[in-house]
């Protein structure tokens, strides 16, 4: 059903949805590009990042290139595969978004408490292992809810009144009994979620009761620059996801339910890239050597053609 059903408001929407994206697209891939092309960004910290990029790029790609199509050509349908294919990867990609931001924290809890111990225990070995766990929970979470929304069999109009094939509003359209296994699923995953987040909280307790015993100020605005960006990040990622899904869904979602999943779903995969480079000096200055060495390449190919004879 999208946000609107007024025309006129669709179309804005689409083109809203759309500039968001290519904003989107532009940030992480920045990221991704200037992680992975300079050996001073190698570290466990900027693999995780990297990975983080990836996982909103593609999490953004699930819902709001479906949502622009649909809007534009005033056609809300959308086949029952591809529906399915919204709810594995989008689950699949929250789920992972959720781990590589216990991984992270993790990464700065063992940088800031164990310093000397960090290059043992968080080598590149142990990255790659970390990130492998990632993609294959999320891989996993999302085959389980999707195998959980196929056992549905639905009945009157399949209407969902979200902007994309939300698992919560799939529920408001099966049959009486047949959304039990899809609940066991979704209760194992958020158990799951809130074991995560209680990982989180514990590693930032260390770590600012680490940081409030540093003699040294600069010392702590120095860790503090470094975490707050990815605490940021988590809050907004656990705050929407909270509000969205603890609000009781109904036949017709006020605008205040839209939004929230607005929130959840658009909003921190398109502010992850600037809040995680705001505050980082080391990944500005990479991108702004890279763009000084591209810009200095091409102006040396393009020479040859400005030189009068």
């Amino acid at each position: 059903m999208g946000l609107s059903d007024n025309q006129e408001l669709q179309i804005f929407h689409a083109l809203l949805f759309l500039v968001t994206y290519l904003f989107n697209s532009a940030g992480n891939f920045t990221i991704i590009t200037i992680t992975t092309l300079d050996p001073q960004l190698h570290s466990p910290m900027y693999y995780f990042l990297k990975h983080l990029s990836i996982l909103d790029f593609s999490s953004l790609s699930v819902t709001v290139p479906q949502y622009v199509d649909s809007s534009l050509a005033r056609s809300g349908y959308i086949s029952y595969g591809q529906c399915m294919i919204q709810v594995f990867l989008f689950t699949a990609l929250a789920w992972s978004e959720m781990a590589i931001l216990t991984v992270m924290s993790y990464d700065h809890y063992m940088a800031i408490c164990f310093p000397l111990h960090y290059e043992v225990i968080m080598s590149p070995r142990m990255g790659t292992w970390a990130v492998a766990a990632v993609w294959l929970s999320g891989s996993i979470s999302g085959t389980l809810c999707a195998t959980g929304v196929l056992s549905i069999r639905f009945w009157g109009d399949r209407i969902i009144h979200q902007f994309f094939c939300d698992v919560a509003q799939l529920l408001k359209l099966s049959c009486s009994n047949d959304y039990l296994a899809i609940m066991g699923v979704v209760n194992f995953v958020a158990i799951m979620a809130f074991a995560c987040f209680i990982g989180i909280v514990i590693s930032y307790v260390h770590i600012f009761s680490t940081v409030l015993r540093m003699p040294s100020a600069e010392s702590r605005s120095k860790v503090f620059s470094s975490c707050l960006p990815h605490l940021f990040v988590v809050s907004l990622f656990f705050s929407t996801g909270t509000f969205t899904y603890l609000n009781p869904t109904s036949d017709s979602p006020t605008a205040l339910q839209f939004l929230f999943s607005i929130f959840y779903t658009v909003l921190p995969p398109t502010l992850n890239p600037v809040i995680c480079s705001l505050r980082n000096k080391t990944l500005k200055n990479v991108a702004r050597k890279l763009l000084f060495n591209t810009k200095y390449h091409l102006l040396e190919s393009l020479g040859p053609l400005f030189i009068t004879v």
